[in-house]
């Protein structure tokens, strides 16, 4: 619900900080108090369009702050939540319109654009008597409403489930109804690509392998030519190899150590390194006769290696990636080749979702019709209890098996007529603002245990009744509001009587300066104010009894 309002150099307004409470609001004064003042600030919350003409003269900027609980408001908690904007159970939203015609939003002191805005707004407020934000003119809050007066999730989330696994397998449909002549071309180059990978047979690691042995191969003359002088060094020197001479100071070395034995350790590395070098010398002539200068095998290695580059360019890949390449291609080959098969399985399966859509969304068409007639009928009992004797309430459901959509086969269409002997036209049409909000205040009479925007606000929806209906308006505005935080503008009496808090807007001038404030009226106070609104200019003892027997009885109700 709407805790609380700030208002800054917003039009007439100077500084402005109002607070809600639950149940039914009245909002009263003069004409031209401003009363669509705190409308068009609060439209500027909800997502309306900024003007840099309301910004107070003199003033760089108007700023508007409201405040709401979310702790009962599911959806909006959710849209918070989901849009990482949640902020325990409190949402305030920011909106500050420069002079220059710039404007900034803010949802818990994060900027968000106007979309963003709007958006969370729908969940929070409707303003009913004004087009801008009549949920009930949109055909999914329409059919929305319908919906949770049917009381039937279990349908719509089966219509729903339904719907989703149908457009799945149409989807994979399209995929494979490729057009012939295409898939014929795919498969034929697909065959020919396979083939060439089956004909180069590349091993997973060959080309590693490959190029190793050819690095080898191509400098057989060099690495000869360095194993056998390292073994003409270290062995078969006949001047004297390294081998013999470290054998020799080994030898000499260790029967010096039998007199000193502090030269042990070095004598014991020697030997070891003798050991070292002769196990060397031992894998040295193993790799020397394992080196092989055979010109034509490397020519072989070299023409291999050439074609799993080629391949590799071609397939725009690494060549030690072309396995997995050949793979990918050939499962490809192989879905292609049997699409057949497994698209007539997709066409039954997508002829039994379609067929389990169809019953669902017939059912739920079924429950819908059988909502609405008895939706129209209360509803058009509620219209003739407010001034509109001989109007006339109709739900249009037009069902079109051809309009396949998550929510059914339905399109839903409040339809409306005011006056005895008119034909109901959609409630979008209905001309004038008192009627449009009277409408929606029978809507709402009978759907509130429904109703998902936690706060409403009726602009003047007393306009053009008096007497017994202004007071039948009245006590329905308060019945509205022990289920909904409900405000209402009114210059009724009898509506404003109703009322759980009662705000006056005024307006006053000051050093030649105009402006509108807001005041919060304690008993005496609502009494003198209905005094008013009875009897104009002059109040009088009999105006100030009747407006005190007016609360009083509307509080005893």
């Amino acid at each position: 619900m709407l805790t609380s309002i700030a208002i800054k150099n917003y039009a007439i307004i100077d500084e402005l900080e109002l607070e809600f409470a639950d149940g039914l609001t009245a909002l009263t004064g003069e004409t031209g108090a401003g009363k669509s003042i705190l409308l068009g600030a609060l439209g500027l919350i909800l997502g309306d369009r900024a003007d840099s003409g309301n910004v107070k003269q003199l003033r760089d900027h108007a700023d508007i702050t409201a405040v709401f609980d979310t702790s009962n408001i599911k959806p909006a908690s959710n849209w918070l939540r989901e849009q990482e904007l949640d902020e325990d159970n409190e949402c305030i939203i920011r909106r500050r319109v420069s002079r220059d015609g710039r404007s900034r939003a803010y949802i818990n002191g994060n900027p968000v654009n106007v979309q963003t805005l709007r958006e969370l707004g729908e969940l929070l407020i409707d303003i009913h008597g004004q087009h801008e934000h009549q949920s009930l003119m949109k055909p999914s809050a329409q059919r929305q409403l319908l919906d949770d007066y049917a009381n039937h999730p279990a349908l719509t989330d089966s219509v729903a489930d339904n719907y989703a696994q149908l457009k799945e397998t149409e989807a994979e449909l399209k995929q494979l109804e490729l057009d012939t002549a295409e898939r014929d071309n795919r498969i034929d180059l697909l065959s020919f690509q396979t083939q060439e990978l089956d004909a180069l047979a590349l091993g997973e690691k060959e080309y590693a392998e490959l190029n190793e042995k050819h690095a080898r191969m191509a400098n057989a003359e060099k690495i000869t030519t360095s194993v056998q002088q390292a073994l003409q060094d270290l062995y078969e020197n006949e001047e004297g190899s390294i081998a013999s001479q470290l054998t020799h100071h080994a030898n000499a070395l260790a029967e010096i150590a039998e007199i000193d034995d502090s030269l042990k350790p070095a004598v014991d590395m020697l030997q070891e390194a003798g050991i070292q070098i002769d196990e060397s010398i031992s894998l040295l002539r193993s790799y020397a006769d394992s080196v092989e200068l055979n010109p034509n095998e490397l020519a072989v290695i070299e023409q291999r290696i050439q074609s799993i580059l080629d391949l590799a360019r071609k397939h725009r890949v690494e060549p030690d990636e072309l396995p997995t390449t050949h793979e990918q291609l050939a499962n490809e080959l192989n879905a292609i080749t049997h699409a057949d098969e497994h698209l007539e399985k997709l066409r039954q399966q997508f002829n039994e979702q379609e067929k389990q859509y169809f019953e669902s969304a017939q059912a739920l068409s079924a429950s819908r019709r059988k909502a609405a007639a008895k939706l129209n009928k209360e509803i058009t009992s509620a219209m003739q209890t407010l001034g509109m004797k001989g109007g006339m309430f109709k739900i249009n459901i037009n069902s079109d098996d051809t309009a396949v959509s998550i929510n059914g086969l339905d399109q839903i269409e409040f339809t409306v007529s005011a006056n005895a002997g008119h034909d109901c036209k959609p409630l979008a049409r209905v001309a004038s603002g008192g009627e449009l909000a009277r409408i929606s205040l029978a809507i709402q009479m009978i759907t509130a245990s429904q109703c998902r925007i936690p706060t409403m606000i009726f602009d003047e929806v007393d306009s053009g009744v008096g007497g017994g209906i202004a007071e039948v308006v009245g006590k329905q505005l308060r019945l509205l509001g022990a289920s909904n935080q409900v405000v209402c503008i009114t210059h009724l009496p009898q509506v404003a009587s109703q009322a759980h808090q009662h705000l006056r807007v005024q307006k006053q001038s000051e050093q030649e300066q105009t402006y509108t404030n807001v005041i919060p009226l304690n008993t005496d106070e609502r009494i003198e104010e209905i005094a008013r609104m009875l009897s104009g200019v002059e109040i009088t003892e009999q105006s100030l009894a009747h407006a005190e027997d007016m609360i009083t009885r509307a509080q005893a109700s």
